[in-house]
């Protein structure tokens, strides 16, 4: 089976799969697990082949869904994947640059609404320190 992951270097490839409407992100044989997880919790079904011990792994967008849901689904993944420090190549027949846009707008504010506040101190210290001179 041919592994586009492997053969590009990347560290997830998307695209669709020859002869179908399938969306498919392939990732290196040796793959951490983390990031089989990853895909997983962005929405991409899990595959291995063989069944029992997997020699190849790949993901794909389901099926149930929609092809505009499927292709919104894809390009809200790559900023996340990109975040997480892995390298993505999608197709430009899966790509849209207004949905990945709208995904890292979401990423960001996302982002933003879970950083932690730093309080503001309430009252500077009681003892000032002693202004600096300079020759």
């Amino acid at each position: 089976m041919a592994n586009l992951a492997d053969e590009y270097g990347t560290d997830v490839e998307i695209y669709i799969k020859a002869l179908t409407t399938t969306i498919h992100a392939d990732t290196p044989a040796d793959a951490p697990a983390g990031l089989h997880d990853l895909l997983e919790q962005l929405g991409l079904e899990r595959h291995a082949y063989p069944t029992g011990e997997p020699l190849y792994i790949w993901h794909t967008v389901p099926d149930h869904l929609g092809t505009e849901e499927q292709k919104r689904l894809a390009n809200r993944a790559i900023p996340a994947l990109l975040l997480a420090g892995y390298t993505v190549n999608c197709d430009p027949e899966v790509f849209d640059e207004a949905l990945y846009q709208q995904a890292v707008h979401r990423l960001w504010a996302r982002a933003a609404r879970s950083a932690p506040q730093h309080p503001v101190p309430a009252s500077s210290p009681s003892r000032s320190a002693p202004a600096r001179r300079t020759p």
